[in-house]
């Protein structure tokens, strides 16, 4: 059992993270794994707990999730969340642990997997592992939702324009654009709605993100035969300007003052005082200098995406069981998730 147990993600191709992971972590936790009870009809409920907690160190590890993050997402589930809450039967047994649901719901999440491959693992069938998936995007979405997804606030504007101005993009505060989710089980009378180019249907998301990777801002849900205008004549991206309920910023660049910040964007954008896209024909070794550096920056939120998807592949794969609802839940959570990592290991790499 503790050898099937160690190579549970052996088919993983992560082999960097594999190696960095394997020379610091793995032989402390193979040792520690041995000394669990091998025959699962004589284990008690600690040595479970014990075999369970080994196995979510190993799927945390895979999602680039530090551990005290994991387990503060595990307690404020289990302490807020009645699904997550540990209970005995009339004989006296325990429930499954907390540790195990959210465990089983990371899995399917960072891997894409369907819901009976940690079974044998877990000990959790197909339909529990569902339920425990569902429960778990909702309860991110309710604990987590408000301060993850949030607005910028002045500290935060000022922050991200202290660093538009130290890459020389002033009043820049981060990059727009979208991305395709494929939806492999469309109903069939919605796929000429949801289906362009490849002829697969997808759902869009349009993302506002900054040099941190954060999201800013996430609209998910238009059909995938939208662009990026008619995507963003639904968004909600600009309302709080549209109301007056924006933070008011001020400042002066080379005497002007200015009050608006903006995004960078391709070239399909309209030309709003919000929205600088780069130069397309640049005329001279000045202007093609502005247009790479442009161009580089703006690509924060293409790899925003890029992370977003090595994180959680269930939003790179195509989704095959779950519906629309349910996959927007999905997307919310995976983004304020995310978030989360971004702000846990923001310290690391963004000095």
């Amino acid at each position: 059992m503790a050898s099937s147990s160690h190579n549970t993600f052996e088919g993983v191709d992560d082999e960097d993270f594999d190696q960095y992971f394997d020379q610091h972590f793995d032989q402390y936790f193979d040792q520690t794994f041995k000394n669990f009870p091998i025959n699962y009809g004589d284990q008690d409920n600690k040595g479970e707990e014990g075999k369970n907690e080994f196995i979510s160190k190993q799927i945390v590890k895979k999602v680039i999730m530090n551990k005290p993050l994991f387990m503060h997402i595990v307690d404020r589930l289990s302490n807020e969340v009645e699904f997550f809450r540990q209970k005995k039967d009339a004989l006296g047994r325990l429930s499954l642990s907390p540790l195990q649901k959210c465990t089983a719901a990371i899995c399917v999440l960072a891997y894409g997997t369907a819901a009976d491959v940690v079974d044998e693992y877990l000990r959790l069938g197909e339909t529990t592992t569902r339920s425990c998936v569902e429960h778990f995007v909702e309860g991110i979405i309710y604990l987590f939702g408000d301060e993850y997804l949030r607005r910028p606030t002045l500290a935060d504007l000022q922050r991200l324009l202290d660093i538009g101005e130290h890459r020389e993009l002033s009043r820049m505060i981060g990059s727009i654009d979208y991305m395709h989710w494929e939806w492999n089980n469309c109903p069939t009378a919605w796929k000429g709605q949801y289906s362009r180019g490849s002829g697969k249907p997808t759902i869009v998301l349009e993302a506002v993100a900054s040099y941190d990777l954060w999201i800013w801002h996430a609209f998910f849900g238009p059909p995938g035969t939208l662009n990026d205008i008619n995507v963003l004549d639904c968004s909600p991206v600009f309302d709080d300007i549209v109301k007056g309920q924006a933070p008011q910023v001020t400042f002066s660049v080379y005497g002007k003052e200015y009050h608006l910040v903006y995004y960078l964007t391709d070239g399909i954008y309209p030309k709003w005082a919000t929205f600088i896209q780069s130069i397309p024909i640049p005329q001279g070794p000045k202007e093609v200098l502005f247009a790479q550096h442009q161009e580089a920056v703006r690509k924060d939120v293409e790899r925003a995406f890029g992370v977003l998807q090595t994180r959680f592949a269930i939003v790179k794969n195509p989704t095959y069981f779950w519906d629309k609802i349910q996959i927007g839940k999905i997307m919310r959570a995976c983004i304020i998730l995310h978030n989360m990592i971004v702000e846990d290991e923001r310290d690391e790499y963004t000095h």
